[in-house]
């Protein structure tokens, strides 16, 4: 038992299932489907985190209708060949100790893929449009919501008799049960619709449905957003009445969903709730179904807090619970049972184990950037982790090959590509040198963490550093890569990964105008002339947006320029939003989009649009401010007989998560290319 975190580790017995301890890894889509079943690639996935000690696993949802499609990878638990896959992730993860329940799912009207790209079609309560993915859903018919309350109890039963542990309806989020309640969204005449009553029949009969199909003894959950945080959105004392209701109903017999339904008459229908914030219907609302880095750790237990005041029933709460001492706290204060650590467990699905024995330095910090977790599932492609690109990979990374020949490796360059790189070599059994010019190691990340609500950035260069040293690389700062160094080390194999440096394009720039590059500005904070300051931005990444945020926060007018279609535009969807609407209410940023910078004079910037021959100029600039594509720093050194491998933006400039995992592939494939094996 952790000494540290006693709260956390202790066993916890929810229906008739008890769960070894309360770290939970919520369901959470994956792009890891196998043509909307579950594949190895799935499994693999789930059994990491089993195996790193987590307590509650909840698999990403499953449609329980043909019309919850709502990505074209959804897993759908509608027919009787899912069955082969619920069976192998549930025994993958018993093995380990773990317990594993299915969310039950339909989005309504949250539909985000059309087939085969055309506009999506989706089922709702009533035909309110959509604003997010901009929908107009078709009204349910009373015939349809009925067959697809019968679905939940099918996808529920054929699910459990796999061997899953339980199963968790979705309400959260404004999915279907919860559109059902909502009066702005539903606008239905019959039973489902009009007074309160009505409008949480629907999910009080998807709960009877669901436990008279599963029986008594199995683990029945609902997730909720315990206040939806969007305009025209379920407030919190809305919420809070729905889970009063729910918290003491019982299941009816429901006939023709399961043979079971007489033994689970009078039996509560739900064992937990699962408490989260947001809604999807709405940028504004949607930030909080995976708050990036600019929102608080455990803002959420708030909300889980007022939940446990009125149910006895087991309670657990998601929003950015990175760390063991924020779950700890929250489950000693008694605002949760249980803590979702989803995050936190694809940066380091050990996070549990290492909690448990106290080893809380050696844990991988998720920082909450979003770039290749929700960002990924966004984009249509398998989710990782910038830091831990094994997550979302095991079958391919792990578990780690082990040389049989020990060899000599020298890394030079000491940002994340050459961590990652030094770190995996040495786990692998290599000898190796990391050498670095700077007096610290992270490179770029250590200008990133310079910018407004981006400190936690810092924290990559912080475990990268770390997991190098466990690893016994030996790391030398200060230390730029001379021959004599070449001819110290002796390598037989070099890895280079010395980064990016600053660009400046080709300008038309007076003499007096006040000019400098974007990594300069952060890295000396010089002083800026009294006036407005024109931040010119190539990428739409956090570099423009970030800076001019900072400077508006600071009282100075700015206009941020960008060559992208907007600000932002290459952020995460739920960090951009956050950090354009921070902008937005200093009343201080205009934005022009789709301009590149070609010239400054005294008191005028220039921008050509990217669109067509039309030049737009900003009166009044004081001080320019440019963000421009980077250019690789070269290496010009005699390696003799070494063999080399470029990576990171010294390959080609591009972001932290391409840098980290071809630190991951290089160091892989040097063991591999040699005899080893894997453990």
């Amino acid at each position: 038992m952790s000494q540290l975190f006693p709260h956390l580790f202790e066993p916890i017995t929810i229906g008739s299932t008890t769960i070894r301890n309360r770290i939970v890894s919520s369901g959470h889509d994956t792009v890891l489907d196998d043509h909307g079943h579950i594949g190895d690639d799935l499994v693999a996935y789930h059994e990491a985190r089993a195996q790193g000690g987590a307590g509650l696993i909840v698999l990403q949802v499953s449609g329980v209708h043909e019309t919850a499609r709502y990505t074209s990878h959804v897993l759908m638990a509608t027919d009787e060949s899912s069955v082969p896959g619920y069976r192998a992730v549930a025994e993958a993860v018993h093995r380990h100790g773990a317990t594993i329940v299915a969310q039950l799912f339909h989005p309504g009207r949250e539909v985000m893929d059309g087939e085969r790209g055309m506009a999506p079609r989706a089922k709702a309560p009533s035909d309110e449009p959509q604003e997010r993915f901009k929908v107009v859903p078709e009204a349910l018919t009373t015939a349809e919501v009925r067959d697809i309350i019968a679905g939940y109890g099918h996808a529920a039963k054929r699910i459990v008799e796999s061997g899953i542990d339980g199963v968790e309806i979705v309400a959260s989020h404004g999915y279907l049960p919860i559109q059902f309640f909502n009066p702005a969204v539903n606008t239905r005449t019959d039973e489902y619709g009009g007074c309160p009553e009505n409008r949480r029949r629907f999910l009080a009969e998807v709960a009877q449905t669901v436990r008279a199909a599963v029986g008594p003894d199995v683990v029945v959950g609902v997730r909720v957003s315990g206040e939806e945080k969007t305009e025209d959105g379920l407030v919190a004392a809305e919420i809070l009445d729905l889970i009063d209701h729910l918290d003491s109903l019982t299941a009816d017999d429901t006939d023709g969903v399961a043979d079971v339904a007489d033994a689970a008459n009078g039996v509560d229908c739900l064992d937990y709730f699962s408490i989260t914030a947001g809604d999807s219907s709405t940028l504004q609302g949607a930030v909080h179904i995976v708050p990036s880095m600019q929102i608080d750790p455990g803002y959420a237990t708030n909300l889980s807090e007022q939940v446990k005041k009125i149910t006895d029933k087991t309670v657990m709460v998601a929003g950015r619970i990175n760390q063991p001492h924020e779950a700890e706290t929250a489950i000693a204060e008694g605002r949760t049972d249980m803590a979702i650590m989803t995050r936190a467990m694809i940066c380091d699905p050990e996070i549990a184990n290492k909690s448990a024995a106290d080893n809380v330095d050696e844990i991988r910090a998720c920082i909450g950037c979003n770039q290749a977790c929700i960002g990924h599932f966004q984009q249509g492609v398998p989710i990782s982790c910038i830091q831990y690109p094994e997550s979302g990979r095991e079958l391919t990374f792990l578990p780690r090959p082990t040389v049989r020949t020990r060899r000599k490796v020298l890394v030079i360059g000491g940002g994340p590509a050459g961590l990652k790189a030094a770190a995996v070599a040495a786990e692998q059994g290599d000898d190796v040198v990391l050498c670095e010019k700077e007096p610290h190691l992270g490179g770029a990340v250590q200008l990133a963490q310079e910018l407004p609500y981006r400190s936690e950035f810092g924290g990559a260069a912080t475990n990268l550093t770390a997991e190098a040293a466990r690893a016994g690389v030996d790391i030398r700062t200060s230390a730029p890569a001379t021959q004599n160094l070449i001819t110290e080390v002796a390598p037989d194999h070099v890895i280079i990964a010395t980064g990016a440096e600053q660009r400046m394009p080709a300008l038309e720039i007076a003499d007096d105008a006040f000019v400098i590059g974007a990594r300069d500005y952060l890295r000396e904070s010089p002083d800026l002339p009294v006036g407005r300051v024109l931040v010119t931005d190539w990428k739409g990444d956090w570099i423009g947006l970030g800076i001019a945020l900072r400077l508006a926060e600071a009282g100075r007018q700015v206009t941020l320029a960008t060559a992208a279609n907007f600000a932002g535009a290459a952020i995460q969807q739920y960090t951009r939003t956050l950090l354009v609407s921070q902008a937005l209410r200093t009343g201080r940023v205009q934005f022009v989009n789709d301009a590149r910078l070609v010239g400054v004079d005294t008191d005028t910037g220039y921008l050509q649009s990217t669109l067509c021959e039309v030049v737009h100029e900003v009166d009044g600039v004081a001080a320019t401010i440019v963000s421009a594509a980077p250019r690789s720093v070269p290496v010009d050194l005699d390696v003799g007989a070494a063999s080399v491998t470029v990576i990171g933006d010294a390959l080609a400039p591009r972001t932290v998560e391409e840098a980290v995992y071809e630190g991951l592939t290089a160091a892989t494939d040097l063991a591999e290319r040699r005899e080893s094996v894997r453990a």
